[in-house]
């Protein structure tokens, strides 16, 4: 009998490049109603690998393709299917991921785990979402044990009541401020927009119509520049009468499909990729699924602790901004101010939009592209609440950085 094999070393793990398609309004009128999910996805496989020829499409060693709802354009185990269409070695393997929101955030952490361990050298992984061809809970049959044995409340099940609940919680989160932090977030984008920081992630994307004919996705369509406090004030709030979450000051129901290139750190030099960021650990967390939005907090507390840092050592956030109230529960609980410049410093999903599954991959993209203007900063992270109870995060290392730098920032 052979002898056991000794333990694999980890492996560090890099964060190459990422993009995304534009972000899109779900719905017949949105720019991407008449395109197929899978064909986004392909989209971006294509441009991760026309942006690095230096990467032979064989050395791809797995493609981890997230979406929330698995039927129709977006079933199949849209990951192998996905790697086949975009022109993919039929030897590279796929496979499909789902924790709704969060999926491409788990995609990239699961296959990172596999590199780490030694079973992959190079990933591609990402998300998507059609919400227009497939709304959130499409075909969906919980189990009644659900609400009839009282395991979840019956808000639990509808994201909009959640973050209701999530504002009794935390009566301090007014409306007036979540829509304050509602009208911020479209101006920050908007200036990023101005000044160039959004649009190089962004992969064009041909879209037909059967009324208007063929057209060519260039930017995101749901932003609203120039949207004020007053203006939001103005919005119904439906989940609730008298309440406190709007259209406004949520994000939207939106299209869309994200994908990076994810590499061990000495592969990514062998082959003369470019590292953007570097894996520094992970964690996901459960919490009551009535008050999702606060997932963020243990999940980051977690991951912090399991990494050696704290709060203070983060110097660039990217949360998801699913509601704002989910947004501001965590700045609350970590005592970090509203308007603080580390946190969505190019706006956020208020603005871009939340297509679900793919959004983990777009605050990880954006993170990597920050890192590269700001060698003062060691650590950011990404992070996000997930729908049925949960949060993730995912800390990373800014491989520019150099203790000489002298700034006195994290």
């Amino acid at each position: 009998m052979a002898a056991p094999a000794a333990p694999a070393r980890v492996r560090n793990v890099v964060f190459v490049d990422g993009v995304r398609t534009p972000f899109g309004k779900a719905g017949p009128k949105g720019i991407f109603a008449e395109t197929r999910a899978d064909d986004l996805v392909v989209k971006v496989i294509r441009e991760l690998l026309r942006r690095h020829p230096e990467l032979p499409p064989e050395r791809v060693d797995e493609v981890a393709i997230a979406a929330t709802t698995q039927t129709g354009d977006q079933g199949l185990t849209i990951g192998r299917t996905a790697a086949l269409l975009a022109g993919l070695p039929k030897s590279v393997p796929g496979y499909a991921i789902d924790r709704m929101c969060a999926g491409a955030m788990t995609a990239v952490t699961t296959a990172a785990s596999g590199i780490a361990f030694g079973a992959y050298d190079v990933v591609i992984a990402g998300g998507v979402e059609h919400m227009g061809r497939h709304p959130m809970g499409e075909g969906v049959d919980p189990n009644p044990r659900f609400l009839s044995d009282k395991i979840v409340d019956p808000s639990a099940l509808v994201m909009g009541q959640t973050a209701e609940n999530l504002h009794d919680r935390f009566p301090e989160i007014t409306k007036e401020r979540a829509d304050a932090y509602a009208a911020a977030s479209q101006a920050k984008y908007a200036a990023a927009l101005a000044a160039g920081k959004i649009g190089p992630e962004l992969v064009p994307v041909a879209t037909r119509s059967a009324e208007h004919g063929w057209g060519l996705a260039t930017a995101d369509e749901p932003p609203r520049p120039g949207t004020t406090v007053e203006d939001l004030a103005k919005l119904k709030t439906p989940f609730r009468p008298h309440g406190r979450v709007t259209a406004g000051n949520a994000a939207g129901l939106n299209d869309g499909a994200t994908g990076a290139i994810l590499a061990e750190e000495e592969t990514a030099r062998e082959l003369g990729l470019p590292i953007g960021m570097r894996l520094v650990g992970y964690a996901f967390q459960g919490v009551d699924p009535s008050v999702m939005g606060v997932g963020p907090v243990p999940a980051t507390e977690r991951a912090l602790s399991r990494a050696g840092l704290s709060i203070e050592d983060i110097g660039l956030f990217e949360i998801n901004e699913a509601f704002a109230v989910q947004v501001l529960a965590f700045l609350d609980h970590f005592k970090i101010a509203d308007d603080d410049p580390r946190v969505n410093q190019w706006g956020g999903a208020i603005a871009t939009g939340h297509p679900l599954a793919s959004s983990g991959v777009r605050l990880m993209t954006q993170l990597s592209r920050q890192f590269a203007e700001r060698p003062d900063v060691r650590y950011g992270l990404t992070t996000m609440c997930i729908g049925i109870g949960m949060g993730g995060t995912v800390i990373w290392e800014n491989p520019l950085w150099s203790s000489k730098q002298g700034s006195g920032e994290k």
